[in-house]
């Protein structure tokens, strides 16, 4: 039994889950888990490595479909449709649910290339003008277009890594997409990229619902409004970033939170 925190928003949510679960084979990796993830606010997936988080968050665009013995039961909607649903396409899908990954992956094209790749495959710009305009709008959410408007032909794999981790969230949001995932998007960084992208989630928040998947519980407090705790592929609690950090109701929640394990 989910424990979940009074006081969240009743309003329409962006994706909902309802009694997922996910299989490997015969592991079950991820056990009966609804949730509501409400649009224009970020969303933090916490817990101990090997949790289930990611396998979870790797849902929400049908990711795990890569992995052949990867089975998915229970419903995932978003805006009300099924998006395992036999119709769906998953091209469409992940742009519109869009994601950044643990590790930067730029890429082995120009920088301009990166961001003008997903547009151009979707029909999103007619002609090379409204390309531009679409490449320097993201380069710029993504708080990267003062660092390479001078150097757009370049790889960009010849980025430092923060930089590649923001062309990568450029790149998401070059398709417009209604929703972010982010699978521990700073833990290959250093403290300052990191402090980037934490600043850079804070913009996007308004915009796009968000979902990160953190080791950090610190970053889950600094970024999110929302927080889920999971454990042993159960998710235990989900509120207010600022109940469960302050107030959990789970005694595991709250062993976790005081560093008893993970």
């Amino acid at each position: 039994m989910t424990v979940i925190h009074s006081g969240l928003d009743a309003t329409d949510p962006k994706m909902r889950a309802s009694d997922v679960s996910v299989y490997y084979g015969d592991k079950k990796a991820i056990d009966n888990i609804s949730i509501d993830i409400p649009s224009k606010y970020v969303t933090a997936f916490i817990g101990p490595s090997g949790c289930g988080k990611s396998t979870f968050l790797r849902a929400l665009n049908r990711m795990n479909d890569t992995i052949p013995s990867a089975r998915v039961e229970g419903t995932i909607e978003l805006d009300n449709e099924d998006i395992y649903a036999s119709g769906m396409d998953v091209v469409y899908l992940r742009a519109r649910v869009g994601m950044v990954f643990q590790k930067p992956n730029p890429f082995p094209k120009s920088i301009y290339e990166n961001i003008a790749y997903g547009p151009k495959i979707h029909g999103l710009a007619d002609g090379k003008e409204q390309l531009d305009e679409i490449v320097e709008t993201s380069l710029r959410r993504a708080g990267l277009w003062e660092e390479v408007k001078d150097r757009l032909q370049d790889s960009g794999t010849a980025l430092s890594g923060g930089q590649q981790q923001r062309l990568c969230i450029a790149r998401a949001i070059a398709v417009d997409p209604e929703v972010i995932l982010m699978d521990e998007p700073c833990s290959a960084l250093d403290p300052i990229a990191t402090a980037k992208i934490e600043e850079l989630i804070d913009e996007l928040s308004g915009r796009y619902a968000i979902v990160i998947v953190t080791h950090s519980m610190q970053q889950a407090a600094r970024v999110s409004q929302r927080t889920a705790f999971f454990h042993l592929g159960k998710m235990v609690e989900y509120g207010k970033t600022s109940d469960i950090f302050t107030n959990p109701i789970e005694q595991r929640t709250k062993d976790y939170i005081t560093g008893r394990y993970g």
